[in-house]
């Protein structure tokens, strides 16, 4: 199991709406073990893309990736959109696959990422909707007894789940264009219950709940977490239903 195959079908919706053309240079933000960079490079096959994440170890795995499939025209940076200084006017389209939910400064890092597209360049995201309309956050956190819309390590991956607030965010960072659509697509965890568990296991958030508990709290967890995936088994697999926002826009002239 990795990151990927969980969010396959995100991935799609997010590929399509990129509709990415042969010459463009793409940013791809918050572009972890960098498949939807190496996607976006393929597309552009005349253009670039160039994949940033916070990860060091997760930049190298790109780095490793992408040249074992002879990629020429990706590249991959460990560096924090927030504040890194992009080339101003660059690139065409920055492209994310949730991984635009944890700045520090949304309004500020938005604004940093808008100074690396060109006038008019497209932003095209996905991102989280709401804890309560995602069935994966509401299973998870009964199971673990963890409080609804509880964060990790002050986390939040649902901070761009209100339609309002992003429209506010992108706007004064200098945004135009801003849409959203609703997403409806399963995460996948896993072929059978065992793969499930060793995935969910590995979130940080169930890590955390884990080891807040005595040994014998944490055997009825895990007990708990069992039952719960393995009601969501089918024959293809460990899923369940999630609701997201795909978000576009344009740098403002």
């Amino acid at each position: 199991m990795g990151y990927d195959e969980e969010l396959r079908r995100h991935n799609e919706v997010l590929r399509r709406a990129c509709g990415i053309q042969g010459g463009e240079h793409i940013l791809d933000v918050g572009c972890g073990s960098g498949q939807t960079t190496r996607e976006a490079g393929r597309a552009a096959a005349a253009g670039s893309a160039l994949g940033v994440d916070v990860s060091a170890a997760a930049v190298e795995r790109a780095r490793r990736t992408a040249r074992a499939e002879g990629l020429r025209n990706v590249s991959f940076e460990h560096a924090d959109a927030q504040v890194h200084p992009f080339p101003r006017g660059r690139f065409d389209l920055v492209i994310s696959r949730f991984g635009t939910m944890f700045f520090g400064d949304p309004v500020a890092a938005f604004a940093n990422i808008r100074r690396g597209l060109r006038p008019g360049g497209r932003l095209v995201m996905i991102v989280w909707q709401a804890g309560e309309r995602n069935e994966w956050d509401v299973a998870l956190r009964q199971a673990l007894a963890a409080p609804a819309g509880s964060k990790t390590d002050g986390l939040d991956p649902f901070s761009l789940a209100e339609p309002a607030t992003v429209e506010r965010i992108l706007d004064t960072a200098g945004f135009a264009d801003v849409d959203l659509t609703d997403v409806r697509e399963p995460v996948f965890y896993g072929p059978d219950v065992a793969a499930a568990l060793t995935w969910v296991k590995g979130f940080t958030c169930t890590n955390e709940a884990l080891n807040r508990l005595d040994p014998a709290g944490a055997e009825l967890a895990a007990g708990r977490l069992r039952e719960m995936l393995a009601a969501h088994l089918s024959d293809d697999g460990v899923r369940f239903d999630s609701r997201a926002w795909l978000v576009t826009a344009r740098r403002r002239a």
